[in-house]
């Protein structure tokens, strides 16, 4: 991202945003101007029917980008390499044990043994980017997206998150609006009461829902931190998805499942705390787009590399 103030000197934007004026960024801010991603518009099918004709895409390919025009998201199976999954797992494993990173006890009860999740991990473990860079994550993020992938942040865990739905794009968002796009590895088979990954297909195709939409104002964040979002946004969450039905990712090792920037999702509750549910996620950006956090109202650090940095700052 550039730090000039006219967002259309570098971004891809049809409407040039003057963000000096804008100041903090949230969404209402911005307008509802495109280009919208290429699989959101209403000619969706025509172009995949085009690109297959002319030999940019595969049929399983054409078959998979239908499916997630439909549904907004797609599974891969078997996408990562067993190998892979094991020398990038046993490298987070060490760097827990030497103290290079360290992650927070968080027990379920006292049944259970496992630690919490961990933002970010390729900053500290940097064996985390070959995943995150995996040329079959990368070509589907390009073929989504239709824009180069700008790889963001990871979250790594042993267990189930029994994280609320929600929409990535409260948390992380971009302008022009939808160039998000994220990733769930197993490194392992996912059993069905290790708290899968639960998620509802076609729910990409409702509004977008921010901040300002659930009555939740920067300075509420700022003062309050994810008190708003907890009392305000999922509630309203919930009573979106009250008579829709959810989908649970039974994944298998190397199994991939990418989601839509609007699609909801969450952790299901975990019924045996025993279980483990080692996973990945990736999230990405495209070059080009503007990304800023919704809800507290902040720019996003920036890419650069093979791995995540910070503005001024290498990994």
């Amino acid at each position: 991202m550039s730090d000039k103030s006219d967002v259309s000197t570098e971004s891809f934007a049809e409407v040039p945003v003057d963000l000096a004026a804008i100041g903090s960024p949230r969404a209402e801010k911005f307008p509802y101007a495109g280009p919208f991603p290429w699989l959101d518009r209403p000619d969706a099918e025509t172009q995949i029917a085009q690109r297959l004709r002319d030999g940019v895409i595969d049929a399983a390919e054409a078959d998979q980008l239908r499916f997630w025009v439909e549904n907004g998201y797609l599974i891969l199976e078997k996408a990562i390499e067993p190998e892979i999954l094991d020398r990038v797992w046993n490298a987070y494993e060490q760097a827990i044990a030497s103290g290079v990173v360290q992650v927070q006890p968080e027990k379920m009860d006292e049944a259970d043994p496992w630690p919490a999740r961990l933002g970010d991990t390729n900053l500290k473990v940097s064996e985390v980017c070959e995943i995150m860079r995996h040329p079959n994550l990368m070509r589907y993020v390009q073929l989504l997206m239709d824009r180069p992938p700008a790889p963001f942040q990871t979250i790594i865990g042993h267990k189930g998150s029994q994280q609320s739905a929600h929409s990535d794009s409260i948390h992380m968002t971009t302008y022009p609006l939808g160039y998000l796009t994220a990733a769930w590895i197993a490194f392992e088979d996912i059993h069905s009461d290790s708290g899968p990954l639960v998620y509802y297909p076609r729910s990409h195709r409702l509004p977008y829902l921010f901040s300002h939409d659930v009555g939740i104002d920067e300075n509420q964040f700022r003062e309050h931190g994810y008190k708003a979002y907890f009392e305000l946004y999922e509630p309203r969450i919930r009573e979106i998805l009250s008579e829709r039905e959810p989908h649970y990712f039974l994944a298998n090792k190397g199994d991939v499942l990418f989601w839509h920037a609007n699609l909801l999702h969450g952790g299901s509750p975990r019924k045996n705390s025993k279980l483990s549910r080692k996973a990945l996620v990736c999230h990405y950006f495209v070059e080009g787009a503007f990304c800023y956090h919704d809800l507290s109202a902040t720019v996003t650090r920036e890419m650069s590399g093979t791995c995540l940095v910070e503005k001024g700052k290498t990994s």
